[in-house]
Order: C-alpha cells, then structure tokens, then sequence
C-alpha cells in the first residue's frame, strides 16, 4: 500500500508539505501507521507534482524509483519550490512490478495529477475487458505495467471525454470493483483547484481549514480537523469546505 497527499491554499514550500510535519509523507515513508495488504514501509520510489505560482496552469512532476528519505536532491528542490497545489506520493510496489521513477505516482496530463494507494488483486486477467476499452494507443504509452498506470488511463479516458473529475473516479471504481472483487481503491486527482478522493476499502482523510484543504492516506499532525472519509465514499474538498459522496456498490 502506498501513501499520499493533495494540498490547495495559500503558497507553501514543498519542504512543508512533504518533508517537515511530524507524520509527513517522510515520516509515513518509513513509519506508516496504516498499512494493509502486505509490506511495512514505503521504499519503492516517491513523486511529487506541483503547480508553479507564475505558470499557464500546467503542473510540473519529480519522480523517483528510490525511497524517499535518501533523495537529497528532492530536500534541496523542495525546501526552495513554493506552490499553491500539489500531490505527492510514496510507493510500496504490489509484488512483480517493477520499481521505476515512471511507476510513481503522480501521474499526469494536462492539468491533471493522479494517485492511488491500494491494489488491484487478479492484476492482470481481472481487468483485461476494462483495459481492452481503451485506445490501443493509450495502453502501448502507459508509463509503466502497474494496476496505477492503468487506473490513471481509465479515469484519463473518462476526463477526455468531459466528466468532471468525481465522476470520472467515481465511475472507474465501480467498473474496477466489479471486475476485480476485493480491490483497494484509495484515489487522488486535482486539477489546481480542486480535489476529488475516493475511500474504498482503506482510510482516507480531509482536512479543510479557512482556506485551505488538505486531503491524505492519512493525518500528518494532530490537529483535530481532520475528518475520516467513511469507506466507500468520494471526498471534493477545495479551500476551505468540502463535501462526500456515497459511492454505490458494484
């Protein structure tokens, strides 16, 4: 199982967000508090997408196939980058697929930046029908052969053709549940000014103070802001507010 954060608010470094809380995503690199399905920490790459403050809306990525805690170039980088919205992740690899930069998640296009934290059991067979759907040439350009890669040209196919962003999630879930019974579906998406979560099978929590929202695997301090997304539900948290979603059963 992996972990990850979407942020939007007011410009903060990356340092901030990643690097420095208590239970940041460093901290729950090496020392998650909730795992599931298997492995202890979380060493199989790391990535990091932000929207530049001066920029035409487009974010900027930096992936890596190795564990977070011993990257000095991305400390360096982050301590000195600000942004307005980001979403990062740490990888703990489903076993038999590979550990590359170009598995980690965010994975984008566009505006977009997309994670997921869980596992898809059956990989490859469960979801053959579902991956045969898409364009021949989005399955030959996946960024790596992981159940995340092929997550992300699902909910990437729905997007191009118009849904907004919570549908999009919420309709690649229901199809994947369906084919793949038992399937752990912690999603993440943002736009820069929006961000979609799903809780499925796995927790998940929001935080959204004065300005600000906050959506992760999990906690990164004790504030008492932070609210549980009850499972099977999607989250749409922008600064300051946010609402939940039942997501039906497949």
């Amino acid at each position: 199982m992996c972990r990850h954060l979407a942020y939007l608010g007011p410009p903060t470094t990356l340092s901030g967000l990643v690097l420095e809380p208590p239970h940041g995503l460093l901290r729950q690199s090496y020392a998650p508090l909730s795992m599931r399905g298997g492995g202890t920490v979380n060493a199989d790459g790391f990535g990091v997408g932000w929207y530049p403050d001066a920029g035409d809306g487009t974010p900027v990525r930096f992936r890596s196939a190795g564990p977070l805690w011993s990257n000095p170039a991305f400390a360096d980088l982050a301590r000195v980058t600000s942004t307005s919205a980001a979403l990062a992740a740490v990888r703990s690899a489903t076993v038999g697929m590979p550990v590359t930069a170009e598995a980690a998640a965010p994975f984008a296009e566009g505006r977009f930046l997309f994670s997921h934290n869980g596992v898809v059991p059956g990989w490859p067979h469960a979801v053959a029908g579902l991956a045969a759907a898409l364009p021949v040439t989005d399955l030959i350009t996946l960024d790596a052969p992981t159940d995340a890669a092929l997550l992300w040209a699902l909910v990437r196919h729905r997007l191009r053709a118009g849904k907004d962003g919570g549908d999009a999630l919420a309709d690649v879930v229901a199809d994947v549940a369906a084919a793949a019974p038992g399937a752990r579906l912690n999603l993440l998406l943002t736009d820069g000014a929006t961000i979609w979560g799903t809780a499925w099978d796995h927790a998940l929590s929001v935080w959204t103070p004065p300005g600000r929202a906050f959506v992760a695997s999990e906690p990164f301090d004790a504030d008492p802001g932070w609210v549980g997304v009850p499972d099977r539900h999607l989250v749409v948290a922008r600064p300051g507010g946010h609402h939940l979603i039942p997501l039906g059963n497949p």
